[in-house]
């Protein structure tokens, strides 16, 4: 499930590799640096805004790179200022980001704090049964350049839309690895590309607004602890009993609680970071009150932070979201026992912002023509 195309993105190029590449050519060390410049800090667009650059030193960067191998096919946005982009890559398949806006009193959207959602994989071979990403199954593993680019792409639109982002590098505060795919299912290229993201000669974003979510492959899990970079970790848990999570999550069969739990609390002692465990409420599957109660004892345990979610309604998936009150008493559980916990409200119910419902009605449309 690996895609090879004709061109090598430049977005997946380390510092080290472009500069063998271009000593393969005869070109000086520096060229590098400043050809990631161009890429990242000046947002070239083009091979001839590289003005730096000698005619045929771009015209061998157009015949070997791919500037950007991702184009925005739509940006939809919603009532609550997020945003959903949907992305076509070179093989036709699609990905969603997303751009999660939060207000902040006394200052306008344009310096709202922003959390960019991004994907790792087109499609997700977990079948998660509440979950649009997996709905076709797994097409194929993201390149660490195509994961890469959609921050880019954010850079672009923000470019263009707030002040500031002509004065900051990443105009954005977080990274959450929590759009399509299974990230630690795509490892060796997700680790390359937060490599970049956080690199100097990259983004230069900083690890620790970095976060890294899983359903809990457990050997991965303990794989990222040993990372010298110390991304947070999300764990998506969606049910704090084996017998619930079992129902909607089938990789709990081969790693259940007694196995992932051990391997989040090394994964906390390792990097002295507080973890997240994401949790989907699902109306009369997972929101009883037994079941905050046994969260509120994981939580606990593993000193971790709670992110109570409210189900997104997904078009052909019979689940639904509880009541107000009814995740009010979830939440107050964990309140009482003073775990932190944040019931998260709705963000981009009204465009489909559910993992991979874009995606998924793009392409049935597609089919249908």
């Amino acid at each position: 499930m690996k895609y090879t195309p004709d061109r090598a993105p430049l977005t997946g190029e380390t510092l080290d590799s472009l500069t063998a590449r271009l000593a393969e050519r005869g070109e000086p060390a520096f060229r590098a640096k400043q050809i990631l410049d161009w890429l990242y800090k000046k947002r070239a667009r083009s091979w001839d805004d590289m003005t730096s650059l000698s005619k045929p030193l771009r015209a061998w960067l157009a015949e070997t790179f791919d500037l950007l191998p991702a184009e925005l096919v739509l940006n939809k946005q919603s009532a609550d200022v997020t945003d959903k982009l949907l992305l076509g890559l070179r093989d036709r398949s699609l990905i969603e980001t997303v751009i999660i806006r939060v207000p902040q009193e006394g200052v306008g959207l344009d310096h709202s704090r922003k959390t960019i959602c991004i994907s790792t994989q087109v499609g997700c071979a977990m079948g998660c049964v509440f979950c649009a990403s997996g709905l076709a199954g797994l097409k194929r593993d993201l390149s660490a350049g195509e994961i890469v680019a959609q921050l880019l792409h954010v850079c672009h639109l923000e470019d263009a839309r707030t002040p500031r982002a002509r004065t900051e590098l990443a105009s954005f505060d977080n990274i959450v690895v929590m759009g399509m795919g299974e990230p630690l299912a795509n490892y060796d290229a997700l680790i390359r590309a937060l490599t970049i993201v956080n690199a100097g000669w990259g983004l230069g974003f900083g690890a620790r607004r970095i976060t890294v979510s899983t359903s809990g492959l457990v050997p991965k899990i303990l794989k990222l602890a040993e990372e010298p970079l110390g991304f947070r970790l999300a764990i998506s848990l969606h049910g704090a009993t084996d017998e619930v999570r079992e129902k909607i999550m089938p990789v709990n069969k081969a790693y259940p609680l007694a196995k992932l739990i051990p391997a989040v609390k090394a994964f906390s002692e390792k990097h002295g970071r507080m973890v997240t465990l994401e949790f989907i409420l699902i109306a009369e599957v997972n929101d009883a009150l037994e079941q905050a109660e046994k969260l509120r004892d994981l939580a606990r345990d593993l000193h971790a932070h709670v992110n109570l979610i409210p189900y997104n309604t997904v078009e052909g998936l019979p689940w639904k979201r509880p009541s107000l009150t009814r995740q009010e008493r979830f939440a107050e559980v964990l309140r009482r026992a003073r775990i932190s916990v944040t019931l998260r409200r709705e963000k981009g119910h009204d465009i489909d912002a559910a993992c991979g419902q874009l995606r998924l009605q793009t392409e049935q449309a597609r089919e249908a023509t």
